[in-house]
């Protein structure tokens, strides 16, 4: 019976445990559909970074990456980011929804481009970079005097560029995270953000300047490339 256990674990269990995290980071959102959803999504989205965060840590550390796991965290990305980034757009409505759907259309075009086997990774700003952005203005406006619909309409429409243009955004604080500890830290500022929100300006900051200098300065590459 033992062995039949391990022979389970490790045919099954194993290999597919960075699976596992990157469906049960989506499962939960089905939270947003019930009433009141919009009190869920603060938690929601940092859970969810969370969680597609621990997938890729735990397919590294337990040496099970591979294709399909790829795809699939990609499509739980598409599928979430577009649930919370519809959320808040239908919430807001006028010109914030208008954004949001031409934003949501970034993310799925750009899942769509990474399940190709031939296609140039590691360019553009990744799907939870808008996330954590999104995260910033809805902890702002929410303790301080902040234009939610400027800053939304701001993020969503630079986030759609960004997204699905070729450029490498290097300077990125999480594309920066190479080890756990790093991509610990990480989490610990997006938990800080929600619990200490006098310290969101600071942190705020930190993500929104060094998105927009990669912005600036892959730019700046790409034309001189092309010149």
């Amino acid at each position: 019976m033992v062995t039949e256990v391990k022979s389970f674990y490790r045919r099954f269990i194993h290999p597919n445990l960075a699976n596992a995290i990157s469906i049960l980071g989506v499962l939960p959102l089905a939270i947003l559909f019930f009433e009141n959803d919009y009190l869920y999504l603060i938690p929601l989205i940092i859970y969810n970074n969370i969680m597609d965060d621990l997938d890729g840590l735990v397919a590294t550390k337990l040496n099970i990456r591979s294709q399909f796991g790829a795809n699939l965290d990609n499509v739980c990305d598409a599928v979430a980011h577009t649930i919370l980034l519809m959320v808040v757009s239908v919430h807001f409505g006028g010109l914030v929804l208008l954004a949001g759907m031409i934003a949501s259309t970034s993310i799925i075009l750009r899942a769509t481009s990474r399940l190709n086997l031939k296609a140039v990774t590691g360019v553009g700003s990744p799907t939870n970079e808008l996330m954590r952005h999104l995260l910033f203005v809805l902890i702002l406006m929410q303790y301080f005097d902040v234009n939610h619909g400027y800053y939304l309409l701001l993020i969503f429409i630079l986030h759609s560029i960004t997204m699905i243009v070729p450029i490498k955004l290097v300077f990125l604080i999480r594309g920066l995270a190479k080890t756990a500890t790093a991509v610990l830290l990480v989490n610990i500022s997006l938990l800080t953000v929600w619990l200490v929100p006098v310290l969101a300006p600071l942190i705020a900051l930190a993500f929104f300047s060094t998105y927009l200098y990669s912005f600036i300065i892959g730019t700046w590459h790409g034309l001189m490339k092309k010149n």
